[in-house]
């Protein structure tokens, strides 16, 4: 019961008809998608990059005593990279991809690492490119951050309603933040013409018909959270994981590796959003 003079938040649960069976495989298909070693690498770049390090898998007894849980944990992304959010992970690890891709085309090679752009000997090419993209706030950060870290240019879009804090958070990174008449919407369909007009590439966290490959190096990025998140509990997954949804981006990684390093032992996997 509410003994507070709280209002209490109207909840509505609703159950995914289409859920996997818990013995399920994960399977090839899905596999096509987001993969083992689409994770494993994204763990082994990122973590080889400067100041990188897992952020805390906080127990809250209280709350988990109050709600009568076993144990209660809460993954603090406040501290990632100093940009205080998990989407430091899936923007810069996309960056590093499209600019390793880039290099490795340009030069015949076989595989660049982040190591390597982050020594510069692969400026000449790096240097000459362009990242953009359209953003409410984060997302806008993280590829900013991820372009000044590896060295190219950044143009950043971002509609109108875009307070100035959010703004100046990401020019702080030395990107070009250009506002857009309009909605978020509006912002992406500039972000997308400008970078067609440019030859500059569009990093989304967002898929659609034709461009799967940069959101999927996103979403590879964020597991890594799911890799310290298993590794802070010794192997041992826990009974229900709760993840906000968004853009779905963040909760499909999380739910993906899950899957993938448990099998049937997986967490029930609940995914949260505001009814407003």
């Amino acid at each position: 019961m509410n003994t507070s003079h709280e209002p209490v938040a109207e909840l509505r649960a609703v159950v995914n008809p289409d859920a996997a069976a818990p013995d399920e495989a994960y399977g090839a298909r899905r596999s096509q998608v987001m993969s083992e070693a689409g994770f494993a690498a994204a763990l082994a770049e990122i973590s080889s990059w400067p100041d990188y390090a897992p952020t805390p898998l906080t127990k809250l007894p209280a709350l988990a005593s109050e709600l009568g849980f076993a144990a209660l944990y809460y993954k603090d992304e406040r501290g990632r990279f100093g940009l205080g959010s998990f989407k430091a992970l899936g923007g810069a690890y996309a960056v590093s991809r499209i600019l390793r891709r880039k290099v490795a085309r340009a030069k015949g090679l076989d595989s660049v690492a982040s190591t390597d752009l982050l020594s510069g000997v692969h400026s000449d090419i790096v240097g000459g490119e362009t990242v953009c993209c359209a953003t409410d706030g984060n997302h806008g950060r993280s590829v900013a951050w991820g372009a000044r870290l590896f060295g190219c240019r950044c143009v950043i879009f971002v509609h109108e309603t875009v307070s100035q804090g959010r703004r100046d958070a990401i020019a702080q990174y030395g990107a070009q933040v250009v506002e857009v008449k309009g909605n978020y919407d509006d912002a992406v369909r500039h972000a997308a013409s400008q970078a067609k007009a440019h030859g500059w590439t569009v990093v989304s966290d967002t898929s659609y018909p034709g461009y799967r490959e940069i959101p999927t190096d996103v979403m590879h990025g964020y597991g890594v959270m799911a890799a310290e998140v298993a590794a802070q509990l010794d192997g041992e997954p826990p009974t229900h994981v709760f993840a906000q949804v968004g853009v779905g981006a963040m909760a499909a990684a999380l739910c993906a590796d899950f899957w993938i390093r448990w099998g049937a032992r997986r967490p029930i996997f609940v995914v949260v959003e505001p009814l407003t």
